[in-house]
């Protein structure tokens, strides 16, 4: 413990420098997602308290995740997966938050906690115990993203979504879903360089994922937080609509 409390970042690591500066990101995202709680109506401060959950336990793990770069030069595996199941599911749950005055129910909730955990546990199996096999394991991953995929631009969500008729929430609520579309689409990029066999095995070398998914996971957990704010700002403008 003393060892990570002394590392220091060195002239020219810049995987270090991103972790870093992911921690700091995710840090001032908190405190902005937990101070604006007090602007916007009752109903919506929910949505910004996961949103800064969400950063908050993104910015405690980068402070480690660096420290264990710095001490081992290796990728933070099992930090980063920590990080993501508690993160992506918390994530998902921001489609049920923004849906439910318009008819969303628990079961929508569940599932798509469900399809996230699939997504999450089953990719971290391939790329950690099972690595001989990790091209099935990422293929069984799969199925858990293209469940959230699938309800969020056809499903069940996107239907409540467009029976809202509430321009403001189909904005904010077909962003977020482009941030799954593109935003989540470095997390099976980086997947398939990381496999033995993968498509792109050799491609990336390990530090450049490492940046990769840093600067990605700074989008897309603080891009999706400001999202769900400028959804609840905008609604809180304008009180007649649910």
């Amino acid at each position: 413990m003393k060892a990570l409390l002394a590392a220091t970042l060195q002239s020219g690591d810049y995987v270090g420098f991103t972790f870093f500066i992911g921690s700091m990101a995710m840090l001032a995202a908190t405190v902005f997602f937990f101070l604006e709680m007090k602007s916007v109506d009752e109903k919506w401060r929910t949505s910004l308290l996961v949103s800064g959950l969400i950063t908050f336990i993104a910015a405690v793990h980068y402070y480690y995740m660096r420290d264990y770069w710095i001490q081992n030069g290796t990728s933070p595996t099992e930090f980063r997966y920590i990080d993501w199941i508690l993160t992506v599911p918390l994530m998902c749950v921001e489609f049920y938050l923004i849906l439910k005055a318009f008819g969303a129910k628990i079961g929508l909730l569940w599932k798509m906690i469900a399809y996230s955990l699939w997504m999450l546990v089953t990719g971290y199996l391939g790329e950690t115990v099972f690595r001989d096999s990790s091209a099935i394991w990422g293929a069984i991953s799969t199925l858990g993203y293209l469940g959230i995929f699938y309800e969020v631009w056809f499903g069940s969500a996107k239907q409540l979504s467009k029976n809202s008729n509430d321009p403001i929430l189909q904005r904010a609520f077909n962003t977020l879903a482009w941030f799954i579309l593109v935003g989540w689409a470095i997390y099976p990029i980086g997947y398939m360089a990381i496999e033995t066999d993968g498509i792109l095995s050799g491609v990336l070398s390990p530090s450049s994922l490492d940046i990769i998914y840093n600067i990605g996971d700074a989008i897309n957990k603080i891009g999706f937080g400001l999202v769900i704010y400028s959804l609840a700002v905008s609604k809180t403008a304008s009180p007649a609509k649910a």
